[in-house]
């Protein structure tokens, strides 16, 4: 039992240290799964001597009207017996403190440097850990004493203030309420009564404890209420006798008022027959068993709350990416990692395995072939323009048989225009090829980590696409101007036939510049350039994806990877700077995640040995 309770005191413990807890989030936390008990009562209910009697020492702020002004968590912890008692406070960890007047001491003024020497309230818990030979291991959370008025000094609506604070803690259903009543005053007013009911009606979490007994009106006693007749609870109710004021001013020790109490209710006849479950040594290990009980039911709800929690946080460092190393060859190597990645992405929309790449094959399929239909040949080869240049290409020779200087004019003025689509058609890769750089940019999580990175590397890239582009453009209209520069050998060789098939070679050389000749000359071009039209067709896509697709699958980086080897170490870490605020919360998800592991770790084996 006490392996298991000292189990989640110990993983508590740890969420307090990281702040993994429930007081200042809505979140469920590791901390709202783990099973606590909630102290609830009124003012002067007589909360602070239950607790005192259960460590054992006197330890707690003491005064009139509102003494507890924030939140106490205590953690108790059972020690082997004969070592040292002492206290630690989670804002003073490496400080012990073994004179538990200094404890009291130490709760006043830190709830005095969250609220000020004045009568306000935080919900800002104080943790403090007890560890002793003498207690049992608990986890009992002291909150603000309700009360029905506001006294000087204090806002009217601390009254809700209060309220509200208690039922955050005690609405949780992981929460154990033990709720404290004055047996000198009608349990119908019972502060803690009343809001137990409301927030746990049936009583599944609610442990009652009667106080002050010892102080009832001659006469009068609290069996009816110890026996459940008056008000009955899933659990039997625990009476216990504080020590009174004259026995605090006296420094009665908690052993002799222990031992008092055990008198009283053995030898006052109306307990006797409660006596072996009286007292606050049996309610100490009525909490611990019960605490336990509890547990262990709870056991496969934080199990599962654990093994969500772990992937989620996994999730989230694996998106916030590794830490910087600290060396300059770890960090370069962090760089080239992290530019394969990004290369990587690049080359899948290229391949088809993201989306994106398949638009390079519109414009070949596509664009292209709508860009050379939209040529308007006919102006280069309308009838006055072919008159004019075969004219001017026989100079003050007329041709003899074919107008080849004419034919070649013809067909190089038509070609050159061309060059436009194949320039448009090396751009349009170009701009295709930018835009899957920054989508891979994007989907490189490791360059959203790194801002400054992730500009040289976009920049490397867009500066070797631009280098590609102008290679690829040169070898576009390199092949425009082949065809230009020598025509196929075979066109002109069918010009003869003409004659043989009826043409008149002794015609007046002014005969051949009528209108049917001049329309088969421009007939005859046109059949030539849209042959030419159709090898370019295929040619150009080859000679945009061997210059610009292939080569940017191949080298994009290779320049940068160039540089990258030359930098200095402190060049490389500024390449690698990132947000402050991503790097505290990576390490603050590593060490709740180092704390969820550990925890998973000891439940499951709790688990398994049950």
């Amino acid at each position: 039992m006490e392996n298991l309770i000292s189990l989640v005191n110990k993983i508590q413990r740890a969420c307090t240290a990281l702040g993994d807890h429930g007081e200042a989030s809505a979140l469920p936390t590791l901390w709202d799964s783990l099973p606590a008990i909630a102290v609830v009562g009124g003012q002067s209910s007589g909360k602070s001597s239950v607790l005192e009697s259960i460590v054992g020492k006197d330890f707690l702020p003491r005064g009139s009207g509102i003494v507890t002004r924030r939140p106490l968590v205590l953690q108790l912890h059972k020690s082997d017996e004969g070592s040292r008692e002492y206290a630690e406070f989670l804002h003073l960890p490496r400080k012990r403190f073994t004179d538990f007047v200094a404890v009291r001491k130490e709760i006043q003024d830190e709830t005095d440097r969250e609220t000020g020497r004045s009568k306000q309230i935080s919900s800002v818990p104080i943790h403090l850990s007890i560890y002793s030979p003498n207690v049992v291991n608990l986890t009992l959370i002291d909150l603000p004493g309700l009360t029905k008025v506001a006294v000087e000094g204090q806002p009217e609506s601390i009254v809700q203030e209060i309220e509200m604070m208690v039922r955050s803690y005690i609405e949780k259903p992981n929460c154990i309420i033990l709720a404290i009543s004055p047996a000198n005053q009608d349990l119908a007013t019972s502060d803690a009564i009343k809001i137990s009911r409301e927030v746990d009606p049936t009583g599944e979490r609610t442990l009652g404890v009667l106080t002050k007994i010892d102080l009832m009106d001659k006469g009068t006693d609290a069996v009816d209420i110890l026996e459940g007749k008056a008000y009955r609870l899933k659990f039997p109710w625990v009476g216990v006798v504080n020590r009174s004021q004259a026995d605090i001013n006296k420094n009665v020790d908690m052993i002799a008022a222990r031992r008092r109490e055990r008198e009283y209710f053995a030898s006052t006849p109306e307990y006797k027959h409660l006596a072996h479950r009286m007292g606050s040594e049996h309610l100490a290990k009525v909490l611990s068993k019960h605490l336990e009980t509890v547990i262990k039911s709870k056991i496969p709800g934080i199990q599962n709350l654990i093994n969500k929690t772990i992937s989620e946080l996994e999730s989230e460092l694996s998106r916030l990416g590794r830490p910087v190393a600290n060396d300059a060859g770890g960090k370069l190597y962090m760089i080239m990692e992290i530019c394969r990645a990004f290369d990587q992405n690049f080359k899948e929309h290229l391949d088809g395995v993201r989306p994106g790449g398949d638009k390079i094959y519109n414009v070949f399929d596509d664009q292209l072939p709508a860009a050379l239909k939209r040529l308007q040949f006919d102006r280069q080869l309308s009838m006055e323009n072919v008159k004019k240049l075969i004219t001017e290409a026989d100079g003050y020779q007329p041709h003899l048989i074919a107008p080849e200087q004419g034919y070649r004019r013809l067909i190089e003025s038509t070609l050159v225009t061309i060059r436009g689509p194949a320039e448009a058609c090396v751009d349009a890769v170009h701009a295709i090829l930018k835009d899957l750089v920054h989508k891979a940019m994007g989907e490189t999580l490791e360059l959203k980590q790194y801002p400054g990175l992730r500009v040289e590397v976009g920049n490397a890239a867009i500066e070797s696409l631009e280098r590609m582009r102008e290679q690829s453009k040169k070898a576009s209209l390199q092949l425009v101007d082949m065809e230009c520069s020598y025509l196929t050998v075979d066109f002109f060789r069918k010009l003869p036939q003409d004659i043989e098939k009826g043409g008149n070679p002794t015609h007046s050389i002014f005969d051949r510049y009528n209108d049917s000749y001049l329309r088969r000359v421009g007939t005859t071009v046109l059949s030539y350039v849209h042959m030419v039209c159709a090898s370019l067709r295929n040619s150009i896509p080859k000679s945009i994806v061997y210059c610009q697709v292939r080569e940017a699958k191949r080298s994009l980086l290779d320049h940068f990877f160039t540089d990258l080897g030359k930098l200095e170490q402190k060049r490389l870490s500024s390449l690698l700077n990132e947000d402050p605020a991503i790097m505290e919360r990576r390490t603050a998800l590593a060490k709740r995640l180092e704390l969820y592991r550990s925890a998973q770790a000891e439940i499951d084996t709790v688990a398994w040995s049950k």
